[in-house]
């Protein structure tokens, strides 16, 4: 039995950027999906998780399944498929997955799940498949298969490990160092409650309220308009809801270019403060922190981080917004009172540390029988 590790992403710069084209910045982080395997011969993928009705995938059928359209098993599919072009005699594997990552929380779980799957066919298959490949890979899988937009920066970031950097329009991707504990600074994820799920069509309107303003300039996309030819015209339009999305794209893809300085220089001060500028304008501008159908959670939880972190840490909405998470990073000596305050509002560990993870999808290391007592999370 071998065994798979997939760390989620964390956003960390570049709210609502990339399918503007702009720049973004994610990170691996230590929570993740595990899974212990083994080959077979017989032509399918078996994969088992607690939670889940077992999925059974044929590899003589690697074309898509409308019945399949946002489960697992289309993701399961749409890897085999993307890699039968490239890996010469596709194997089959069972598998049973843990998976520590909550779903529609914006932490990539699909991601890091199609990456996984991906790995593990081209592991068993005797293969090996570059993690810039895989996370491509994945990313038209989740679009075409799954049915979900998905951002290159979330498979990338699982494939990878560490931290990254993208400049979409550019097509520029580097890898940074963005290690918070030796920075002594916590990082932290708090739980509002809610899922983002519900929220698809939200977040949809913000990519076309930008490509609307993009048209007016002649422009499919913002990263094409220049800023200063936005600037002229921005007083004129402050005051359109669309517009003021174009303001915080323009910022912010500014913005995550700078964190990313930050982190080389080692300035987590300087990193912080921008931070608190990328919360404030996903907040003022952006508008994505309240959802119709949970309310002003995340709107509750962004208010109690500014009455705590004041001064001393940064707090923003994390990733795709309306539900879910609120990001905060601080001083190591500030978290406990940090992670008590947001208890205290959300529930017993609605809050909780991560670390940024060095590894990407890999062979596992742990020496110990994860799954001995038929315990796992749940899966997508």
């Amino acid at each position: 039995m071998t065994r798979f590790f997939c760390p989620g992403r964390v956003e960390l710069a570049g709210n609502h950027t990339e399918h503007q084209r702009g720049r973004v910045m994610a990170a691996a982080m230590d929570w993740g999906i595990t899974a212990e395997a083994e080959p077979n011969d017989e032509g399918l993928i078996r994969v088992r998780c607690d939670g889940l009705a077992p999925i059974a995938v044929e590899l003589d059928r690697l074309w898509p399944d409308e019945k399949e359209t946002g489960t697992p098993a289309a993701l399961v599919r749409g890897m085999a498929e993307a890699l039968s072009g490239t890996v010469p005699a596709l194997r089959g594997f069972d598998a049973y997955l843990f998976n520590e990552l909550p779903i529609g929380k914006g932490l990539a779980s699909s991601s890091a799940f199609a990456v996984l799957i991906g790995f593990m066919l081209a592991s068993f298959s005797g293969a090996s498949v570059p993690a810039e490949e895989l996370a491509r890979a994945a990313q038209k899988v989740e679009a075409r298969w799954f049915g979900k937009y998905c951002p290159l920066s979330d498979p990338l970031a699982c494939a990878l490990g560490g931290g990254v950097y993208m400049d979409v329009l550019e097509n520029k991707i580097l890898p940074i160092e963005c290690d918070f504990d030796a920075l002594g600074l916590a990082m932290c994820l708090t739980d509002t409650g809610g899922s983002a799920i519900p929220a698809g069509p939200a977040y949809a309107q913000i990519a076309a309220d930008m490509a609307q303003v993009a048209q007016a300039f002649g422009e499919p996309f913002l990263a094409k308009v220049r800023g200063p030819v936005f600037d002229e015209k921005w007083p004129a339009h402050r005051t359109d809801p669309k517009w003021m999305r174009a303001r915080h794209f323009f910022d912010e893809t500014w913005r995550a270019a700078s964190m990313a300085d930050a982190l080389g220089l080692r300035d987590g001060q300087r990193y912080m403060e921008l931070m608190n500028q990328s919360g404030r304008s996903s907040e003022m501008l952006l508008k994505n922190i309240w959802s119709e159908q949970y309310g002003d959670e995340l709107i509750w939880g962004l208010e109690e981080s500014g009455r705590v972190l004041n001064g001393v840490g940064a707090w923003r909405v994390h990733s795709g917004g309306f539900a879910g998470y609120v990001q905060a990073l601080m001083p190591e000596s500030v978290f406990p009172r940090y992670k008590a305050a947001m208890d205290r509002m959300f529930g017993e560990n609605a809050c909780r540390r991560i670390h940024i993870s060095r590894r990407g999808v890999c062979l596992a290391q742990e020496e110990k029988q994860l799954f001995s007592d038929g315990a796992a999370g749940h899966l997508l």
